[in-house]
């Protein structure tokens, strides 16, 4: 191999482009080839060969590929092709031919190095998702591709050869400094995630701590500047803040909604399985923001809300109050200001139930939370828990800000922290309960301010 990348033109860069490609996709191997042009003539060149990560209708699936390296690469695209088993058959379809050639518009538009190889990779993987390549040559009377073989979903290349894989926990934290930094740790130490990408934004004011980690080389960690490193993820998770000299609020939140507009369409487009967790500030606004930018479901948006708030409502109660599981749940729901409010429940596997008789005891202890502060270490660690009942499809019950329309009767489009059941698909609501005079007010109060600010903003 060293030999045929000697004949490259522009060998250092070929070189770093792949090794980039490594870092990203591992399992994507360079070897040496003959390659036969279409007019019969051959020549030696580099591949990659292995398997991209496809998800289609709630499965898996490791597609084979092949991509061709022309000696002029990276300033010339590869040759992209599928390399389907015998047991398997190329669908004909928009962006692969009968003979299994890929043509993709980053192919037909490659201008190096804005164009990369990660790039048309997350570009391919994006597509095939929503029109797989492949399908089983059992089911002659079918081109559904859900009838992709099961074994297919689970190989992928190693040194020796064929091996049996299982789907990679990627999750991808946009957005440096204190808090981004902190989600990074928090998330390694759950020990849930096998590659963490961290992308510092240079228009974003949360900036630092990526340095660092690239210094002192932290395993699973990539730190990168390249949105396309988070193709694949499972959970992106958003602290990026970009604060303005603006005199109105409206004003300083509007920078933020402006820097969201330039990734988060490309993340989703990258990421079309991933749930947003979302932690930038104000976080019902901007988890809204993310929303209606992505578009993507309400259940795969998500806030961190007042998830740490609620964890610890509920050590307060269970611990420093009464020394003892009460057997109740205690939440921390609404707006993340002022205005929220906490309840106990009794908690079913759809739908809670407020427990008034705990009402005096949430109240001391809502008071006593009232005085504990939001650090970046604290929310990091918050966010973390969030992200390892995603990861693990625990079904377990957060807090978290989600879309509100139709709790409760509230008939508009906003965002508040509420009780939702989170797993590998994202989020499921749970259903409304009756609130006191107190805590209703409250919760209208937060839903016409929200609703009103928004309304001033240019998402």
């Amino acid at each position: 191999m060293l030999k045929i990348s000697g004949k490259y033109k522009f060998r250092d860069v070929a070189i770093e482009e792949l090794q980039k490609v490594h870092r990203i996709h591992p399992d994507l191997v360079a070897q040496a080839g003959t390659y036969t042009f279409t007019d019969g003539t051959q020549k030696d060149l580099l591949k990659l060969v292995g398997n991209i990560p496809v998800r289609y209708q709630g499965h898996s699936y490791n597609l084979p590929i092949l991509l061709w390296l022309l000696d002029s690469f990276p300033f010339t695209p590869p040759i992209c092709l599928l390399r389907p088993t015998p047991n398997m058959v190329i669908r004909e379809g928009k962006h692969v031919d009968s003979r299994g050639k890929i043509h993709l518009p980053i192919l037909h538009n490659w201008d190096h190095p804005k164009s990369t190889v990660n790039g048309l990779l997350a570009e391919m993987i994006a597509k095939f998702e929503e029109d797989p390549p492949l399908s089983s040559k059992t089911s002659r009377d079918s081109k559904d591709p859900t009838d992709l073989l099961a074994f297919v979903s689970k190989l992928t290349i190693g040194e020796s050869g064929v091996k049996p894989d299982r789907p990679v926990n990627k999750v991808t934290v946009i957005g440096g400094g204190d808090l981004g930094t902190a989600t990074v740790l928090s998330l390694l130490a759950k020990g849930s995630v096998d590659k963490l990408v961290f992308i510092d934004l240079p228009d974003s004011s949360t900036k630092g701590g990526t340095m660092d980690l690239e210094i002192f080389h932290l395993p699973k960690v990539e730190v990168s500047k390249d949105l396309s490193a988070s193709a694949g993820s499972k959970v992106v998770v958003v602290t990026a803040n970009a604060w303005s000299d603006e005199q109105s609020y409206v004003g300083v939140v509007q920078t933020n909604v402006d820097l969201y507009r330039g990734f988060i369409p490309t993340v989703a487009r990258l990421c079309p399985q991933a749930v947003l967790l979302i932690a930038s500030q104000p976080v019902d606004i901007m988890t809204h923001v993310a929303w209606r930018q992505s578009g993507l479901m309400p259940s795969c948006v998500i806030g961190a809300g007042c998830n740490l708030d609620s964890e610890r409502l509920n050590y307060i109660i269970n611990v420093s109050l009464t020394g003892h599981s009460t057997g109740k749940q205690g939440w921390v729901i609404g707006e993340l200001s002022d205005n929220k409010v906490a309840i106990m429940a009794n908690m079913g596997p759809e739908m809670m139930q407020v427990s008034n008789s705990a009402k005096p005891l949430t109240d001391r202890a809502f008071e006593m939370l009232k005085g504990k502060g939001q650090r970046s270490w604290s929310v990091g660690l918050s966010i973390a828990d969030i992200t390892n009942s995603i990861l693990l499809d625990k079904k377990k019950i957060h807090s978290v800000s989600t879309l509100a329309q139709g709790w409760g009767g509230i008939g508009v489009e906003v965002f508040l922290s509420l009780p939702c059941v989170l797993g590998a698909t994202g989020s499921i609501r749970l259903a409304s309960v009756p609130l006191g005079p107190e805590e209703d007010s409250k919760l209208r109060e937060s839903v016409t301010s929200l609703a009103s600010f928004l309304s001033q903003l240019r998402v």
